[in-house]
């Protein structure tokens, strides 16, 4: 709350603000993608390039203390004045680092292109970032599992066409959701295994500056060591910048995980609105619903997460965009909007993943509606069952077709105006249908728990699986 408190009195209220410097995405989140973490990381890649050239005999000793001294002493409103100027923020930041650091201030960036420096600074603040991702899919995953197992053979109405069809559990329900978050995490680590960056290959990719200052042999091995330094591995082949083609498959992920809260959220919603009244969203008791309408109880959260998962996708074909049209060597054309895309993708997925964990933590399930709509609507799914037990003991398939038409418009009618099903009674009394079944066999027929599989098996497996993450 303190932290919260603090953000909000912090606030600049006379410019515009994006709303995912407040109000989406956690603290940690923003913390990777703030100024002062980007500063940071440039300055770390610089030493890094600085000790390698030490090594090399190319930086003096005293100029590596002097920069490693002053590595975290950063003023970035002197790097915004600077840039006015300048119109480079790398070349600003440079300028401000060689003001501080007098004595090591000229070997600054030897050899370097400016992607060097902020392409490899932004590939560890994606794996940064990714570490965020993956804590929460683990986290939303196993508050998923508590709910699986719970409900693993708890019986309720499927619906597809949003139209009753058979029964399955709502265990079953809650693993296709989680079943779908396991290829999300799945794909994220497919997309971190193959995370690498640009390296340090000067201005079009081929190394010509480093092996101008050293040779060819030691160019590669100074690379491999300010890399292994970075905690990331460099592509054999760029150009000015690392393959844009890795941030089309972070744009994929981070849609895929939004397409897959997206899907829970809108079910959600359905499953709140009065029609089927089955869940509901968690609502505080100081909670407003509405400004006009004091007795809603909307699901906004689940709403806030349909909302942003929108935009993540769609900023997704951003990503698409500057790897398709990068053009030669190198086009700046994505410089401006990375700036926005990558961040806001991230902190989007953050917030819908945090709000998430809260909704299916606090998931209000009404099991006495649940039991309503299956004894309202499963047996007319059941009639087919009826068909198949009654033929199989000497029916005429086409006459009990014709009976149970008749006993479910009957029922149907009765159910409108308001009235519980009456089909279990009209199956039972019926003469015909009793020469072939016994009531008790009708019941047996009726009823869901007969009529749901191995669904509680299945949706045990993916909580098992969850469990071994």
């Amino acid at each position: 709350m303190e932290n919260q408190k603090s953000k909000i009195k912090n606030q600049k209220y006379d410019s515009y603000q994006s709303p995912f410097s407040w109000r989406y995405g956690s603290e940690e989140m923003r913390g990777i993608f703030s100024e002062e973490n980007k500063y940071k990381l440039w300055r770390k890649v610089w030493v890094a390039l600085a000790r390698a050239e030490h090594r090399e005999g190319l930086v003096s000793k005293e100029e590596l203390e002097d920069l490693e001294k002053n590595q975290d002493n950063i003023d970035i409103a002197r790097i915004w004045e600077i840039e006015k100027d300048t119109r480079h923020d790398v070349v600003a930041a440079i300028r401000e680092f060689s003001e501080k650091a007098k004595i090591g201030g000229g070997k600054i960036h030897l050899g370097a292109t400016s992607m060097d420096i902020s392409d490899n600074a932004e590939t560890i603040r994606i794996l940064e970032a990714l570490g965020l991702v993956e804590d929460g899919l683990k986290r939303l995953l196993k508050t998923f599992s508590a709910k699986i197992e719970k409900y693993a053979d708890f019986s309720c109405m499927g619906y597809t066409h949003l139209q009753p069809a058979e029964p399955t559990t709502l265990g079953y329900r809650f693993a296709f959701y989680a079943q779908d978050l396991l290829m999300d995490l799945e794909l994220l680590q497919f997309v971190k295994e193959s995370l690498k960056s640009k390296g340090v290959k000067g201005a079009v990719g081929t190394s010509a500056s480093y092996v101008k200052l050293l040779d060819e042999t030691k160019a590669k091995e100074m690379e491999n060591g300010i890399m292994e330094e970075l905690g990331v591995e460099a592509f054999e082949i760029t150009n000015q910048t690392a393959p844009r083609k890795i941030e089309f498959w972070l744009g994929s992920l981070l849609s895929s995980i939004a397409e897959s809260l997206n899907k829970f959220a809108f079910d959600l919603r359905i499953m709140q609105s009065p029609g089927f009244g089955e869940w509901q969203e968690s609502f505080g008791s100081s909670q407003i619903g509405s400004s006009a309408m004091p007795f809603k109880k909307n699901p906004i959260k689940a709403e806030q997460i349909c909302s942003l998962a929108r935009l993540v996708v769609n900023l997704s074909k951003t990503a698409w965009d500057n790897a398709a049209y990068m053009l030669l060597e190198r086009t700046l054309d994505d410089s401006a909007n990375r700036r926005v895309v990558t961040p806001e993708m991230f902190l989007a997925v953050d917030e819908m993943l945090n709000s998430s964990i809260k909704i299916v933590d606090g998931l209000i399930i009404n099991e006495s509606r649940i039991h309503k709509n299956l004894e309202t609507y499963w047996p007319f799914s059941a009639t087919e069952g009826i068909i198949l037990e009654s033929v199989k003991k000497g029916a005429d398939r086409q006459q009990m077709h014709e009976i149970l038409r008749e006993i479910s418009m009957k029922a149907w009618e009765t159910i409108s105006g308001g009235n519980p099903n009456p089909m279990e009674n009209l199956l039972e009394e019926n003469p015909i249908i009793r020469l072939y079944l016994k009531p008790i066999e009708v019941e047996e027929i009726l009823d869901a728990k007969n009529h749901i599989g191995n669904a509680k098996e299945k949706a045990l497996k993916i909580a098992d699986i969850i469990k071994k993450l």
